[in-house]
């Protein structure tokens, strides 16, 4: 690591952040392992005190470590779960999508291609309560005074149930960018002309897949979602195309 005099407490603190993520990444610490005091790090690390706080800080941001405070107290290495790498995730996908300019197809592709290879474990494993949320989301889309804003938040609880229908918490922590960053944007563009009334109708197909245990069934009716929205995309952005020229 740089010394304190060619960085700036900044760098410093991502340096220190990344050395003890890596150290935990790689099982040198283990869940629920203490860290050395503030003023051992700091004294380790040849920083000061507030340049160990902050990378400290950067840790607890991303859930990988605990504090606590009294005699037995300090940052401890924390046990992070899926749920909560969920938002993280999320983000990271939805910065991904943004910054690299992401065509709407290549989306869209690979969106429904991960949400297919789920759909015959939620055949498989669906509750009773994923089905019941699934339902319920296809009788609020059904609802004629839902808003487009309330329209597509159903939309994606819908396929987040199907994905959590799966039963693996790996495949839902996987398919939360695509479920909850991917459809967003691809609901932002074609919002204004799909048809409610087809979208409904799938959806409640795609449920009385998963109902009867019919993984085939599932994949078609994903499959004709997938038509569907590239169908709508490639609409809309030739319309806005046809404006601008």
């Amino acid at each position: 690591m740089k010394s304190s005099s060619d960085s700036k407490p900044q760098d410093l603190s991502a340096q220190i952040a990344q050395a003890i993520r890596d150290a935990i990444i790689e099982g040198h610490m283990i869940v629920d392992e203490r860290l050395p005091s503030e003023a051992e790090l700091s004294e380790q690390f040849g920083v000061s005190r507030s340049t160990v706080r902050e990378a400290l800080k950067r840790l607890a941001a991303q859930s990988l470590i605990r504090t606590q405070r009294g005699a037995f107290g300090g940052a401890f290495v924390n046990r992070l779960s899926y749920e909560d790498a969920y938002s993280q995730h999320i983000t990271t996908s939805t910065l991904l999508l943004s910054m690299n300019a992401v065509s709407f197809e290549t989306a869209c592709e690979a969106r429904f291609a991960m949400e297919r290879a789920c759909a015959p474990l939620a055949c498989q494993r669906r509750t009773p309560d994923h089905l019941a949320t699934m339902r319920a989301e296809t009788h609020r889309q059904s609802q004629p005074g839902l808003s487009d804003e309330s329209f597509c938040a159903s939309d994606v609880a819908l396929h987040r149930a199907l994905v959590d229908a799966s039963g693996n918490p790996v495949l839902s922590y996987q398919l939360a960018g695509a479920v909850e960053a991917m459809q967003p944007l691809m609901n932002m563009i074609t919002f204004t002309a799909r048809s409610r009334e087809e979208i409904v109708g799938l959806h409640a197909a795609l449920t009385d897949a998963l109902e009867t245990n019919s993984p085939d069934a599932a994949d078609q009716t994903l499959r004709q979602l997938e038509v569907y929205t590239l169908e709508l995309g490639r609409d809309v952005m030739a319309a806005r195309a046809r404006k601008s020229g």
